[in-house]
């Protein structure tokens, strides 16, 4: 990608941003009734429900992580507890960024506008966002879209909300299947790849790849 001035650098939060620990927690909640050598699938297994959940109309992001969980449980016959299923939601507004996010995001941030967009409902986010070190200029989430990423429809609304249109932004995500894929789809030609090892790297999909925040200052000319 050639050096590129967006209107705006739009961002996921959750695992691009923010240190991501619904994987950390599964480990700890479920290591009485899910075998060591068993778990790393079981943490899969509840990524892709989560995946799943987010397909269908638009819910509650406490119901995606319940229904997810319940799922997961379910396939692997244990038994599921609505309560401890809770603690994955109530834990997300403490979780803070990963190390390279601040400094990386400062700087850009005293060139161009920051945005998230994110599959988080209201009543989380913005404790998260508050702890990223660096203004952002506006937060959009799935509960405002009516509409979880990857529909295009989350995306619309952020692009509707800004005024702009996909060529206006580049946005930065560490996830195709949530947000890199269903922006290619869209005509976003600047993209940013944060390759956190959540997911391999796709080159189809037309992105700049860069192993952390730290170097996107970079990507912009900065």
């Amino acid at each position: 990608m050639t050096t590129f001035k967006p209107k705006f650098v739009t961002f996921d939060c959750y695992g691009t941003l923010t240190r991501f620990r619904m994987s950390e927690m599964a480990r700890e909640l479920y290591a009485d009734v899910i075998p060591a050598d068993g778990m790393e699938q079981f943490c899969k297994d509840f990524a892709a429900y989560r995946l799943d959940e987010v397909l269908g109309p638009w819910q509650p992001y406490r119901y995606v992580l319940l229904n997810a969980m319940e799922r997961t449980c379910k396939k692997w016959k244990v038994p599921f507890s609505p309560e401890i299923a809770n603690k994955f939601y109530e834990s997300v507004p403490s979780w803070g960024p990963w190390d390279d996010v601040p400094a990386g995001l400062a700087k850009i941030a005293k060139e161009v506008p920051l945005v998230i967009l994110s599959n988080a409902s209201n009543s989380q986010i913005h404790s998260n966002v508050a702890k990223l070190g660096a203004p952002v200029h506006a937060v959009f989430t799935a509960e405002d879209a009516q509409a979880y990423k990857p529909h295009m429809r989350a995306f619309e609304y952020m692009l509707d909300s800004l005024g702009c249109g996909p060529e206006d932004i580049l946005h930065v995500s560490s996830s195709l299947r949530y947000d890199l894929m269903t922006a290619h789809d869209l005509g976003i030609r600047n993209k940013v790849f944060v390759a956190r090892g959540h997911e391999p790297s796709t080159p189809y999909y037309g992105y700049t790849e860069i192993p952390d925040i730290g170097g996107l200052p970079g990507v912009l000319g900065l």
